[in-house]
């Protein structure tokens, strides 16, 4: 019966609740889904979320994004200044109201405002002009956000959104504006002058309204201590603390990093806040900054004018120090806005570790085997070391502590540059995206492009794998492989989505470590020496070609440090070179950073082996001197010696012989160390070397073409030669160079058979051929030849 006459009490007024429910649902979709759309600014803070770094936004407005967290000093200044029953209304205060009517028509004119902070953030939101209409649509609106928001929301709201004058907008870009510092860091008078502006914003204006403001000002301060939010000793130091005066800059710690974390959130096409928290240590950031500086003012008198640093935690690969390049708007020439660690440049010799330790994985040589320094030509590539000289024969490890470009050469040919350069991409280096053959053997001497960004997080990843053993099962493997990051509290995965295949064991990466720790040039002994530090650390350097770059890296447990210096336009400059710039750059961070203990030896991973101390190979039965070493696990495949062979002197061991000139129950047989003559001729005269004795004379015609004593140098057989034209127009020589094992022999050379000249003690001689194959045939006292073809190219002009 009662539902009946609902029924009918509905009927009657059917218009009546069609309308009301019309209104309801209006009202509910009233309020925009999101009320503030304006553009804010790109904001960076480093890990403790202090501020290093704000681009103003695209209206040119310094307006922060929205940060629901507000100091309690501006939650009680702007609710006693504007709003004290902020926290019992709906979003209208009658009282306020009935106030505002009473006053401005006893004035004649608008002396209060009855608006609630909930209808100011309204008002804010929608920017219409101020009349009666709009004041309804704003309590209308005000009392719907109520409903959608927290009080606390709505406070934070309107301190991201309020006018603080001139183009600062809300609360946060006001207090470094105007103060220089945190908006939770501000006194309660500095807090109280800042609470009074959005209500009248023109008052901040350096030299005008001074006096207007700091009453307002003290006004507050006296509300406060009234309703006993601060005591009266406080509100009397409030009232003394000075106005704030011109705009502060903010701070501009970072500012490659915040393009950087802007360009990002471009390519994302994000359209979350444009803040973050970043991995970076400000004071870290600062030290770093003023040490490149440093040295950059010392640099630019040699024209060199940009350099980057990059610093990271091994641990998680995490950015704490970011310094792009030296910023420097003021002088648009010294192109301080390119952002060099996220340049591609040539790496130079910085790629030379990675070859050690692939080869030492591969079993391809042990930690000191001897490799070639000779004079190389590999299908018209001829690599030369720095100091332009060679060893003969060189300990790989001695090779890459001195940075030695022939020996690299020779054990990436024996490596091959195909696999080294799917390593390399396998391990994060992305910017080598052409087929191999284009970069072909120069790419271990920075024949490619790469970045700072990713060298460095390639040797953290190297270094992440020791400190890991146990984790990482001792071997670097595709989950260890991730790119640096500078965004705090973000979960990274491997970018590269490879197999899980091993990579480089730890025993490998421990010995390329160990090798790096003695890193030096030919000729930079000295300077080597000043660097010297109480911490440990794996460094490298590079310079490449035409000294346009110089790189410096530096590993310990716990940080990679790297470090590049140059030109960003690519101009070349003299002693542009690692060693002497980018590397003291990097010694003086690494002074800044707390390294702590050295790599654990990764003993699990290692196996002991006997090898030949001369030679560094595994000892064959012919070694007189052996050492017990422990070495990466393929190591037990690697071959032995080559170098120790047996040799037949006669009675009295002056002479060798052969069984067609001496009984062998005359014969001594002793094991000797021989160098191919190439390279005996270098490594004589650097190292202790006892040569071969001569054949006895009686022995001489028995012996066979394998014995023969002649090498030729230059050229390498089958080379082919370009000779350039000289200055004075006349057609250039090539110098040949040969070596005998007889100090005192002479040499007779041959030019497509016709005698040339002969030569003693120092075999070199200086040709000029016309273009074409030739034969070289040299033949000493004893009837011992070798004979060899090459090739001079024509002229460019001809071709």
């Amino acid at each position: 019966m009662k539902f009946q006459r609902f029924r009918q009490w509905c009927k009657k007024r059917k218009w009546w609740l069609t309308a009301a429910g019309i209104l309801l649902i209006a009202y509910y979709f009233c309020l925009p889904r999101q009320l503030f759309t304006s553009p804010t600014s790109f904001v960076l803070e480093d890990v403790n979320g202090d501020l290093l770094n704000a681009s103003i936004a695209p209206d040119g407005q310094w307006r922060f994004p929205y940060n629901p967290h507000v100091p309690e000093k501006f939650e009680k200044c702007i609710v006693a200044y504007e709003d004290k029953r902020f926290y019992y209304h709906w979003g209208l205060d009658p009282l306020a109201i009935s106030r505002a009517i009473r006053q401005n028509l006893r004035g004649k004119k608008v002396v209060s405002g009855g608006s609630t902070i909930t209808m100011q953030v309204i008002r804010i939101s929608r920017n219409q002009p101020r009349t009666v209409w709009q004041k309804i649509v704003e309590a209308v609106l005000a009392t719907r956000l109520e409903f959608a928001a927290s009080k606390k929301k709505i406070i934070a709201l309107y301190a991201a959104n309020a006018p603080f004058g001139g183009n600062v907008v809300g609360l946060e870009a006001a207090s470094w504006r105007y103060y220089g510092r945190k908006a939770d860091q501000l006194s309660w008078g500095e807090m109280a002058a800042l609470a009074v502006l959005p209500n009248s914003p023109a008052l901040v204006h350096p030299g005008r309204n001074r006096n207007t403001l700091l009453n307002k000002r003290n006004q507050l301060l006296n509300k406060l201590y009234r309703n006993k939010t601060i005591d009266s000793i406080t509100c009397q130091l409030a009232k003394l603390e000075p106005l704030p005066e011109q705009p502060l800059p903010l701070p501009q710690d970072a500012p490659h990093l915040l393009d950087r974390f802007r360009l990002d959130y471009q390519q994302q096409k994000s359209d979350g806040p444009t803040r973050i928290k970043s991995t970076v240590e400000a004071s870290l950031q600062k030290n770093v900054t003023a040490i490149a500086e440093r040295y950059h003012n010392a640099y630019k008198a040699n024209r060199i004018n940009n350099a980057a640093v990059l610093v990271l935690d091994v641990e998680t690969g995490n950015t704490l120090a970011y310094v792009g390049n030296i910023y420097n708007p003021a002088d648009p020439e010294l192109e301080s806005h390119v952002d060099i660690i996220q340049a591609r440049r040539s790496p130079g010799s910085t790629l030379k570790p990675v070859l050690y330790a692939a080869m030492l994985n591969d079993g391809l040589i042990l930690p000191n085997t001897l490799i070639p320094d000779i004079p190389t030509q590999i299908a018209g590539y001829s690599p030369q070391n720095f100091d332009l000289g060679y060893d003969g024969a060189v300990p790989a490890s001695r090779a890459l502590a001195r940075s030695l470009n022939i020996p690299a050469v020779r054990m990436l040919q024996m490596y091959r540059y195909e696999r080294f350069h799917t390593l390399l991409q396998k391990m994060g280096i992305t910017t080598l995206n052409k087929p191999a053959d284009h970069y072909g053997l120069s790419l271990i001497l920075g024949g490619g492009e790469t970045t700072l960004w990713e060298m460095c997080g390639m040797y953290a990843s190297m270094a992440r794998t020791l400190v890991h053993l146990e984790q990482y099962r001792g071997k670097y493997d595709m989950d260890d492989i991730h790119p640096p990051n500078y965004q705090a509290d973000i979960q990274r995965p491997s970018q590269y989505g490879l197999s899980k295949e091993g990579v480089l064991d730890a025993g490998s990466i421990w010995y390329t470590f160990e090798a790096m720790t003695e890193v030096m040039r030919p000729g930079e002994e000295l300077l080597w020496q000043q660097f010297s530090s109480s911490q440990r650390i794996a460094w490298k350097t590079g310079t490449s070609f035409g000294f346009r770059d110089g790189w410096a890296i530096g590993v310990t447990p716990k940080y990679v440090v790297g470090v590049w210096v140059g030109n960003a336009d690519g101009e070349g400059r003299p002693g542009l070179i690692g060693v002497s710039t980018a590397a003291p750059v990097m010694f003086d961070v690494f002074r800044l950073l707390r390294t702590g203990s050295w790599f654990t030896t990764p003993t699990a991973q290692l196996r002991k082996v006997e090898i030949c101390r001369k030679s560094g190979y595994r000892a064959n039965e012919l070694c007189d001197e052996k050492d017990s070493i422990n070495v990466p696990v393929a190591g037990i495949r690697s071959g032995v010696c080559p170098y120790h062979q047996l040799v037949h002197l006669d009675r009295t061991g002056q002479w060798r012989v052969t069984e067609n000139c001496e009984s062998p129950q005359f014969m001594q047989h002793k094991a000797w160390f021989i160098l191919p003559p190439s390279q005996e001729f270098y490594y004589r005269s650097k190292n202790y070397y006892a040569p071969l004795p001569p054949y006895k004379p009686d022995c001489i015609g028995s012996l066979g073409q394998d014995k023969a004593p002649i090498e030729l140098i230059y050229p390498r057989p089958n080379a082919r030669i370009f000779v350039p034209t000289e200055l004075n127009g006349q057609a250039g020589q090539t110098i040949f160079t040969a070596t005998h094992r007889n100090s005192a022999a002479k040499i007779y050379w041959h030019l497509d058979n016709s005698f040339i000249g002969e030569t003693v003690e120092f075999h070199q001689m200086a040709l000029h051929p016309p273009p074409g194959k030739h034969t070289i045939t040299l033949v000493d006292e004893n009837g011992e030849r070798i004979e060899q073809t090459f090739e001079i190219l024509a002229k460019e002009k001809d071709q």
